[in-house]
């Protein structure tokens, strides 16, 4: 991932953040301080996180920062071959995982064009928007990498315990 790239993901992340914690620090007080509140406040922050979250994905999968089981590769590393054919297992395991998800992802954009949130009004197909978006994007890295025949990220063996 270009270092542009990386800085422009992080800056999205910190900006969704900093929005919602914003949005709800000040719905909180004028409910507790004022018996008001912004309704919209609500459905904003939904909508932030769930586009941090799958921003974050997708930002994290090129740096190897996924959750990854690399001490049960461990033993393969003096079986070049056997290493190789597991890389490849993933590789296709993760692409596959895409696919459903994207497939999973894109009925619920279709379904949430037709209906609007309640009080902000954006369509609804903008929650499951970024779900499709991180899936193809994790997947067309996935097989850019399984196309390149680019070895696996052992580095996470020192988290191991």
């Amino acid at each position: 991932m270009s270092e542009t790239l990386r800085k422009c993901t992080d800056a999205l992340m910190a900006a969704c953040l900093a929005v919602m914690a914003l949005a709800v620090f000040v719905n909180v007080v004028l409910r507790y301080g004022f018996g008001s509140g912004i309704a919209a406040s609500e459905e904003l922050s939904r909508l932030l996180f769930v586009w941090m979250v799958f921003v974050g994905a997708t930002a994290a999968y090129p740096r190897g920062e996924h959750m990854a089981f690399t001490s049960l590769l461990l033993p393969l590393r003096s079986k070049p071959r056997a290493l190789q054919a597991m890389t490849v297992l993933i590789r296709l395991s993760v692409i596959t995982a895409c696919v459903l998800l994207a497939w999973g992802a894109w009925q619920q954009v279709v379904v949430g064009m037709d209906s609007h949130s309640v009080v902000l009004g954006y369509p609804m197909a903008l929650l499951p928007l970024p779900a499709l978006l991180c899936a193809v994007a994790i997947a067309l890295m996935a097989l850019w990498q399984l196309i390149r025949g680019e070895a696996l990220d052992l580095g996470h063996e020192v988290d191991v315990e």
